[in-house]
């Protein structure tokens, strides 16, 4: 499996300064990294920072998101087919929520071959300590990029004074006590603390939830030892908890040739017929989801 690093973090956090230095340090341990970029805008400004023999596709316009995910899809469909390199670097747009982007990463058609390692999500030091001055949206946006995080980046910390540095500190342990917390400046991180991340991907199919544990977010690979009935299936969906975010895959359904594509978003479900035979699998992302009963997986 590739070990994946999704980057995420606001608008002028310091993501690309983040993924050169991971880069640079990459290739010194004599790994080969690839890179998926994410920008707002038509231009790719930001991929200029990313050298010429580095395997790398670009989504502009801010397209890995939920109504982007086909095209993330098919980017990293190719990275896979044509280039060999040991690991991939994502950075998402500064607009990007951390579900959107994972859900957009993880297709059924390659969730095997990729370990998410984690989200790391670069925190603007100065920003949040002024985050009340953001609209509301926005800052919903930010603290959301933050909630989600399995590590967290409290980046430019050299232009705070020491008083706004422990106040940083504690208020960002406090908001996510989940996830392991480092102070950087310009975005640099020591590649050693990224590769102790665990992974977003439960090996286990069923595990007793550990408090403190599985609070963040996680994904889950659910494959399928028998088909199910439909209705029963949307009985089941109906009793999902609000910490289930998204599902994908292809659920093999009684009466039908082959699995149908199948897609849940807080709580809106769309089935589609498949007219190639997939692999009855699905992706569900979410928090505390360990200890779901899936029909059909038993």
């Amino acid at each position: 499996m590739i070990d994946v690093y999704l980057f995420s973090g606001f608008l002028g956090s310091g993501k690309t300064s983040l993924l050169t230095d991971v880069i640079r340090q990459l290739k010194e341990k004599g790994l080969k990294p690839a890179v998926l970029m994410n920008e707002l805008g038509k231009l790719p400004f930001d991929s200029q920072a990313v050298e010429e023999n580095i395997p790398l596709k670009e989504m502009l316009e801010g397209c890995i998101c939920c109504s982007g995910a086909e095209k993330t899809e098919a980017q990293l469909q190719t990275l896979l087919a044509g280039e060999t390199f040991d690991v991939l670097l994502i950075e998402t747009t500064g607009a990007a929520h951390p579900v959107e982007a994972l859900d957009a990463v993880y297709s059924p058609l390659f969730a095997k071959e990729l370990n998410v390692k984690g989200i790391v999500t670069l925190v603007d030091s100065k920003l949040w300590i002024d985050r009340q001055q953001l609209k509301p949206q926005i800052r919903s946006l930010f603290l959301e990029q933050i909630r989600h995080a399995h590590l967290l980046l409290a980046n430019k910390m050299d232009l705070l004074t020491e008083g706004e540095q422990a106040k940083v500190i504690y208020e960002l342990q406090s908001f996510n006590p989940s996830a392991q917390l480092i102070q950087t400046s310009h975005g640099k991180c020591p590649i050693s603390i990224l590769e102790r991340l665990k992974g977003t991907i439960q090996k286990k199919e069923v595990q007793q939830a550990r408090i403190g544990e599985e609070l963040s977010l996680t994904t889950r690979l659910v494959t399928f030892k028998r088909s199910v009935e439909q209705e029963t299936f949307e009985a089941w969906l109906r009793t999902l908890p609000s910490t289930v975010y998204r599902m994908k895959g292809y659920v093999p359904i009684d009466g039908m040739k082959n699995p149908m594509l199948f897609q849940y978003s807080y709580g809106m479900v769309q089935w589609l017929p498949e007219y190639v035979k997939m692999e009855p699998i699905i992706v569900i992302i979410g928090e505390q989801i360990a200890s779901l009963q899936v029909p059909g997986s038993e």
